[in-house]
């Protein structure tokens, strides 16, 4: 193995006499062996990284942030708009060639070297540190959206204390409901049963939505949203305000408790009449879909959406675990939980459309609209099938803000660790203050989404700003940088320098010719055969179109626009600078150590350093 680093026990030299060595015995760190490390007073106080406090820490963290409303919520609506089955498949074969491989390597890259998702990929090859940049404006446009549902979760849970003992989508009899209304628990006849629709699909867009005809009329606020969302918002600061690494118990919670609900659920959605029907489509794929690029491109940006890859969010937790940390039992455990998180939500979700469609006499393809809102149709049903009702239902919307709370606080952290990483010097000692200033700036350009033609500007966001094309297009250069330009040898090297192993053929092919191949297909035939926007059967004016590729064109120019930067900016020639930007330039790693004394993490600013070695010049 080419010593790519040096052994980090071993004391370094350093210019500056203000660092000195630093006798852990086992008394203070009964875990480990005595050893001698670098210590660096800490200049500030608040110049600190952080820590994980113990290793399960870190392994709940992935899990809360991967398994979230991207199972619960994005999987379910996604595999019904593609044809149930031809969606599993085209998921199942993203996730093995491209999901587990590509979120261990940033796992361990970002662990490797102590820096979160902004500036990992610019130290490897810093020619496209534009790819972290891109990653950011992903992760910023997600923050903003991905609350939305938090606030339609928050509705939901605030209406059902408010009617108790009875659920508000229970009936019909309520102002906001048609003469075509149907409810499943009251049997009530329609005057136009080709017309009719739930009453639970009434309550979500006349009720919590109040949706308007299209995008082109945005109508007046739904307060009651817009109060959910300033909630959500305060929640999310309250738990990342002094940093993620200090919530460690808060995540264990939101990573366990949605278990508890939705295997509880699915023991009653599996026993309603027609339920079979609905997992019958969910499991057999219609093999004409897959002939289009509509499956290939969900399955492969699902992947990427759930696993939350390419956004930043992996390497910031990486970073915060110590060099020698195991992160591939960790990764390889979080990957397969997240795809069986997302097989039960289908399982649920499923039952529950085979359920609906026997009881309006229809087929499970056309019982619901193929949109975002889908959990918001499903679930609220079968709660109504339950004894206490009011109870089931509080404790899945309960679980629901879990699910988006735990995954939106990791990704606003990953976005705030991003930049802070980047300009550790100007942001790290307000990193308060600029937290409470980037949550702030989120809520506000989140305002017209809870207006009455709010959820056409979400399905507008969700497409376009960080999935499909552009999510596709962060990757695969990302990729690119890490396999290809900096090279899979390599980053087998650091791997087996932190963790004792090697990568096998597996892993390295998938990261340099099977991710990158799929990733540009699929890209290519999206972009050969597009297909407009829809909402049910409102199709999106070309004008909305165009800011939707505004949307993706915002994160995806940072890649071409920065390496043009580098490469007539620097001191050199064109080429020079070209052939400089193809060197790594690894900038030296801080370990992070917990102090057992104290619980309090020592970190970036107080503890030893690992320099790179000659071999990466």
């Amino acid at each position: 193995m080419s010593n790519l680093w040096e052994a980090h026990s071993t004391p370094q030299t350093f210019e500056k006499p203000s660092f000195i060595k630093l006798k852990v015995s086992p008394e203070d760190n009964p875990q480990k062996d005595c050893k001698t490390v670098t210590y660096k007073p800490p200049a500030h106080d608040d110049d600190e990284r952080g820590g994980w406090g113990n290793k399960l820490d870190f392994l709940f963290s992935c899990i809360s942030l991967s398994v979230g409303l991207g199972n619960v919520w994005r999987f379910p609506y996604l595999c019904y708009k593609n044809g149930g089955g031809a969606f599993i498949l085209t998921y199942s074969i993203a996730m093995v060639i491209c999901g587990i491989p590509m979120f261990f390597q940033e796992v361990a890259i970002g662990q490797y070297l102590g820096s979160g998702g902004m500036t990992f990929v610019g130290q490897l090859c810093p020619i496209f540190k534009g790819v972290g940049y891109a990653a950011m404006t992903l992760v910023f446009l997600l923050d903003i959206y991905y609350c939305i549902i938090i606030a339609w979760t928050i509705f939901y849970l605030m209406s059902t204390f408010s009617y108790l003992p009875t659920l508000p989508w229970s009936g019909c009899g309520n102002w906001w409901n048609t003469e075509n209304c149907f409810s499943s628990i009251e049997n009530n006849t329609v005057i136009n049963s080709t017309l009719r629709t739930t009453s639970v699909e009434e309550y979500f867009e006349r009720r919590v939505l109040g949706i308007t005809t299209g995008i082109e009329e945005i109508g007046g606020m739904q307060w009651g949203l817009f109060v959910c969302l300033v909630f959500g918002w305060l929640i999310i600061y309250m738990i990342i305000r002094k940093g993620l690494h200090q919530s460690g118990k808060v995540i264990w919670f939101t990573a366990l408790f949605p278990y508890f609900v939705l295997l509880i659920l699915m023991g009653r959605a599996v026993t309603l009449n027609g339920a079979a029907d609905g997992l019958l489509y969910f499991i057999t794929p219609r093999w004409e879909e897959l002939l289009t690029p509509g499956p290939w491109m969900d399955g492969a940006t699902q992947i990427f959406f759930a696993y939350s890859i390419g956004c930043g969010a992996l390497p910031a937790l990486g970073s915060f675990n110590k060099f020698h940390h195991n992160c591939y039992k960790d990764s390889v455990i979080t990957c397969v939980i997240n795809t069986l998180t997302s097989l039960l939500a289908g399982v649920v979700t499923f039952s529950i459309l085979g359920y609906l469609a026997a009881e309006q006499h229809t087929s499970v393809a056309d019982v619901v609209k193929k949109g975002p809102g889908l959990v918001f149709l499903t679930y609220p049903e079968v709660v109504l099938k339950l004894p206490g009702s009011a109870f089931w239902a509080s404790t899945f919307f309960i679980m629901l803000v879990i699910l988006g709370i735990d995954s939106e606080f990791c990704l606003v952290e990953a976005f705030i660790t991003g930049l802070v990483d980047n300009w550790s010097e100007e942001l790290r000692p307000h990193r308060g203050k600029f937290t409470v200033g980037v949550c702030t700036l989120m809520f506000l350009l989140g305002i017209p989404m809870v207006t009455k033609g709010g959820m056409y500007i979400f399905q507008l966001m969700d497409y376009y700003s960080a999935s499909g094309m552009s999510l596709l297009w962060v990757c695969f250069f990302q990729t690119v940088a890490l396999s290809w330009i900096f090279g899979v040898d390599k980053i087998s090297d650091c791997i087996e320098q932190m963790m004792g192993m090697r990568p096998n053929r597996y892993w390295t092919i998938c990261w340099k010719y099977c991710g990158p191949l799929i990733m540009i297909a699929i890209f290519v035939s999206h972009c050969v055969q597009y297909v407009n926007l829809t909402y049910g059967s409102y199709k999106y004016p070309d004008w909305a179109e165009i800011i939707g590729f505004g949307l993706s064109i915002s994160s995806m120019i940072w890649v071409p626009l920065y390496a043009f930067y580098f490469a007539v900016s620097g001191p050199g020639t064109f080429v020079e600078n070209l052939k400089e930007g193809f060197r790594p330039h690894i900038k030296m790693r801080k370990i992070s150590i917990c102090d057992k004394r104290t619980g309090l993490p020592i970190t970036e600013s107080n503890v030893g350093l690992i320099s790179p070695s000659q071999s990466f010049n």
